[in-house]
């Protein structure tokens, strides 16, 4: 188990440098891309309630997706973390523009105030369709290393107690961020695809 923490620690480390190194431009060039791939995924048009992750810095930009969402009239989710743990829920948001209106965490995330009662995703029966992930690194066999803290597993472990089951997993991943094999344990759950910039969609 330390050897696993240690290869997941220095697979992190290597990963964050790779992403300072990634110009802003570029950035924005690959998230473009990207979010292109997801609104004319085939999954996405099947499905109607969306959880996103709302961007830091260093990751793949997702608000084309959300404006896609509410242009189509679909329902969006977004993470509300609960601090100090790794519980997470998926919350609904009321419109794209609601977002710059948010309180800002200290990750400098926008999430609605936990006093901010909303619908949960998983509190009606409809559950969620499809959830769009962030990582850290990723390998083609859909093994995901997220920050260490645990929300999305957690959350999905959450998901497959649900009537509705497991969401469809899509993550988002500049090219960067992939690698040749990521070292996972037992509960580190599969994402079902990834989406990058060379990968055949």
């Amino acid at each position: 188990m330390a050897a696993l923490h240690a290869a997941k620690r220095a697979l992190r480390a290597e990963l964050k440098r790779r992403l300072r190194a990634l110009s802003e431009a570029e950035k924005l060039r690959q998230s473009r891309l990207l979010g292109d791939k997801v609104v004319g995924h085939s999954r996405y048009h099947a499905s109607q309630r969306i959880a996103v992750f709302l961007s830091m810095p260093d990751e793949v930009q997702t608000e084309e997706i959300i404006k896609d969402i509410f242009q189509r009239g679909k329902e969006c989710f977004i993470p509300q973390y609960k601090p100090g743990g790794n519980y997470m829920d998926m919350v609904k948001l009321a419109s794209y523009e609601e977002i710059a209106s948010l309180p800002l965490t200290p990750w400098n995330i926008h999430q609605p105030a936990e006093n901010d009662v909303r619908e949960e995703a998983l509190s009606t029966a409809e559950g969620l369709d499809l959830m769009v992930m962030p990582g850290l690194g990723f390998d083609r066999t859909g093994n995901r290393l997220g920050r260490g803290k645990g929300y999305y597993d957690t959350y999905l472990g959450r998901c497959m107690q649900h009537p509705k089951g497991k969401p469809y997993t899509i993550a988002l991943a500049f090219k960067e961020q992939v690698c040749d094999v990521v070292p996972v344990s037992d509960n580190d759950v599969k994402v079902d695809e990834i989406l990058f910039e060379d990968s055949n969609q």
